[in-house]
């Protein structure tokens, strides 16, 4: 049975990379009574991308005050030296760049072999072409809509094309895979994304600036009213 746009299930992933790390724990505590089921952990190395952010250590710590599915997206050369550490930490799933591997599809069953969930990341420049071989490895494919690196970019307009790539080669290939969209998602971009066929949306600075409840809330509200009209990708 075709199910209808009505009938997809969007998620909100909070980022806390623009979350208070000064009351961190009571910061996750909001994310869960806000109903979110997942955060997405953005781990940065300096050397791959221009910052530096945090570790396993810091993912530890988290584990220790939640239960939430915890994402750890890997802007780290060379992530398959560091996987068991992620393991160890609680990370329920892990994110890695194809640039940033020695070995792309070893990593991938790297992941795999620790038990946990794999997705890929695309940059802005990276093609959809390059994840076409390994879609049946993959547990989620998370498509960047900024420049990896730093919290509160804006949304690059024209990256819906790449969603609706993204969501065309599924569609082909006969897959369900959860297409997560991270990169200045606010309630407006956040309709272009679901338009385009974005299932889950990364934010960061829209969901920790003010009151978080409402935030997420209207974050909600603008998927409900894409999904409701479907359209042009820039209607209002």
């Amino acid at each position: 049975m075709k199910r209808s746009p009505t009938d997809r299930v969007i998620e909100i992933i909070p980022s806390i990379l623009s979350a208070d790390f000064a009351i961190l724990a009571e910061e996750i505590k909001r994310v869960e009574q806000a109903g979110c089921k997942r955060i997405h952990l953005d781990v940065m190395d300096g050397n791959f991308v221009p910052n530096i952010t945090f570790g396993p250590v810091v993912i530890e710590a988290i584990r220790r005050r939640t239960n939430l599915y915890l994402e750890a997206h890997l802007m780290i050369d060379r992530p398959e030296r560091y996987l068991h550490y992620f393991k160890h930490a609680g990370a329920n799933g892990v994110t890695v760049h194809q640039e940033a591997c020695g070995d792309f599809f070893e990593t991938l069953k790297g992941v795999k072999r620790l038990g946990m969930d794999v997705g890929v990341a695309l940059k802005p420049e990276t093609p959809v072409e390059n994840i076409k071989d390994v879609l049946l490895d993959l547990d989620y494919i998370l498509i960047m809509t900024v420049e990896p690196g730093f919290g509160g970019q804006s949304f690059i307009l024209g990256s819906e094309e790449k969603i609706s790539e993204v969501r065309d080669l599924l569609r082909e290939k006969g897959y369900e895979i959860p297409i997560e969209v991270d990169g200045g998602i606010n309630p407006e971009t956040a309709s272009f994304a679901v338009k385009a066929g974005g299932t889950r949306l990364v934010a960061g600075h829209a969901v920790f600036s003010g009151d978080l409840t409402r935030n997420i809330e209207e974050l909600r509200e603008s998927v409900k009213s894409a999904l409701e009209r479907p359209g042009a990708l820039h209607d209002k």
